[in-house]
């Protein structure tokens, strides 16, 4: 039992479940052959008191019996019936219980050795006892006259060992049944532990019970969102990031899920990803997917989420700041050499030509978006992506359609909208065969509603693309690791009740057109008093 406590826990079921059989089968066996031998022995009993009956029916035995037998035929008769039915005994006694009849003939006229009273008060009995010939199945029946007089008895008993043989030869034929149903059940025991062994991987209840806890512990841990899903499809695990992030739960089909394509993608095809940048709602992930195999059995795959949101709205800050800082350390540049061709003219006494210099510096130093763009966000952003095209050889104008007269009210929406727009843009018209490379950018109030239009001189959207252009990881540049600006944007715009769409693929005379609708983001007008 100390082995058994410490053995694998599929040695421990296969043990328990044979000990439950044998005790099961060794407790009814025992029962049936109990049974078995006190209904044999019952049938012996009425067999005996059928061959009772036989020889009281008989009217001479009667008339014998009530004369004492002085003619000594009783003892003839007896021995015939007791060959016939193979009885051990037939003894006939008169109404005081002398024996008439016996097998042995000794015991002639001695009274019997078991009580008669119950039978020669008229009733007949069955049961076991034991007499001068040995414990025996009898059945005992009153000897009545033709008056219906009691006038003795007749007694018919079968040996107790002839009974046990018949019943032992009976049990040993169902003990083979039993044996075999034993067999069966070991095999069938064996064969259910190989199995529940297959079913854990070889692992052990107090493993599995610590796998469990430690699988918790890690999955609800960690800041990484965790997906898995079975070789079936189903999803068979998902922490709080994952659901968090992805808005799934555990049971679920992959097929019911909405998935970004790309992931769906990895976790249909079941091939190893490393770190793909997409888009879910409104967060920016970075997935990586990985299959999971033990001994050559498909378990399914894990994919594991990380929230780069936080990192993408640093990022693009970071780029508008640089943006920023490349304009002003141009603008340095010009206005320094401006003030060295101001001081000349003043050191020399031209002081007309000087006044007449500042006044072009001053018409000329006016911003792009100066004269139609009020708010001072999207000047900065004008001016210092401006700056930005120039250097790239691209030239940024801002339509004479232009009009914003009031403040933008939506700031982190509205720049990342109109950044990713006209970053695009003029990498599209950097990359375009048409020279030279432009962008124009169009600002439209409408209420509180700011309406953008982005056309570029590239190349334009394939127009195989142009379907899927806001799925994330479609890109026209066919780079890895891009294809989630217009994804962004576009989640953005709709974070404000808008949108962002593909007005024009291409055209002859220009690339693709974007345009964007950003409701609630400016401040509405104030009406004339």
């Amino acid at each position: 039992m100390f082995r058994l406590r410490y053995a694998p826990f599929a040695r421990q079921a296969l043990a328990l479940q044979a000990g439950v059989l044998v005790v099961v089968v060794g407790v009814g066996f025992a029962l049936v052959g109990w049974l078995f031998d006190d209904e044999l022995t019952q049938q012996y009993g009425t067999r005996a008191l059928a061959v009772a009956r036989t020889l009281a029916a008989d009217p001479a035995i009667a008339a014998a019996a009530a004369a004492d037998d002085p003619q000594g035929m009783l003892p003839g008769r007896a021995d015939a019936a007791k060959v016939s039915s193979g009885a051990l005994f037939v003894v006939i006694t008169n109404a005081r219980g002398i024996r008439l009849a016996h097998p042995n003939p000794d015991r002639i006229h001695e009274p019997v050795s078991t009580d008669p009273s119950e039978v020669l008060s008229g009733h007949d009995t069955i049961n076991v006892e034991r007499g001068t010939l040995g414990l025996s199945a009898r059945g005992k029946t009153p000897l009545r006259d033709a008056s219906g007089t009691i006038v003795g008895e007749v007694s018919v008993g079968f040996r107790i060992e002839d009974i046990r043989g018949h019943v032992n030869r009976e049990l040993g034929f169902a003990a083979v049944f039993a044996g075999g149903a034993l067999l069966l059940g070991f095999i069938g025991s064996a064969l259910l532990s190989r199995r529940l062994k297959r079913l854990t991987l070889g692992l052990e209840p107090r493993e599995l019970a610590e796998l469990v806890q430690e699988r918790e512990a890690v999955l609800h841990g960690i800041s990484e969102g965790v997906l898995a899903v079975d070789a079936d499809g189903r999803v068979s695990v998902c922490n709080g990031e994952a659901a968090r992030l992805l808005g799934v739960q555990s049971g679920g089909t992959v097929a019911a899920l909405d998935l970004p394509p790309v992931l769906r993608q990895a976790v249909v095809d079941r091939a190893p990803v490393d770190n793909v940048i997409t888009v879910a709602g409104d967060r920016v992930l970075v997935a990586n997917y990985r299959s999971v195999r033990r001994d050559e059995r498909d378990l399914g795959g894990v994919l594991t989420l990380r929230d780069r949101t936080d990192l993408e709205n640093i990022t693009r800050e970071l780029e508008s700041v640089r943006t920023l800082s490349t304009a002003l350390r141009a603008q340095r540049h010009e206005f320094a050499n401006r003030l060295h061709v101001l001081s000349g003219l003043l050191q020399n006494g031209h002081g007309g030509e000087a006044l007449e210099f500042l006044h072009a510096v001053s018409d000329a130093a006016a911003p792009a978006a100066g004269r139609t763009v009020d708010d001072p966000y999207l000047q900065a952003f004008v001016d210092a992506k401006s700056a930005e095209a120039a250097e790239k050889g691209v030239r940024l104008a801002l339509a004479d359609s232009s009009w914003v007269g009031t403040r933008v009210t939506a700031p982190v929406e509205v720049t990342t909208v109109l950044g990713i727009l006209v970053d695009n843009a003029l990498e599209a018209a950097r990359r375009g065969a048409r020279r030279p490379a432009w962008v124009d950018l169009a600002l439209l109030e409408d209420g509180s509603t700011l309406h953008i239009s982005v056309v570029d001189s590239g190349d334009g959207v394939p127009p195989e693309l142009a379907p899927r252009i806001f799925d994330s990881g479609v890109s026209t540049n066919g780079e890895d690791g891009r294809g989630i600006g217009l994804s962004l944007a576009r989640q953005a715009a709709r974070r404000l009740g808008g949108d962002v769409r593909l007005a024009a693929a291409s055209h002859d005379d220009h690339g693709a057109v974007f345009e964007a609708r950003l409701p609630a983001a400016l401040q509405p007008a104030r009406e004339p008093v």
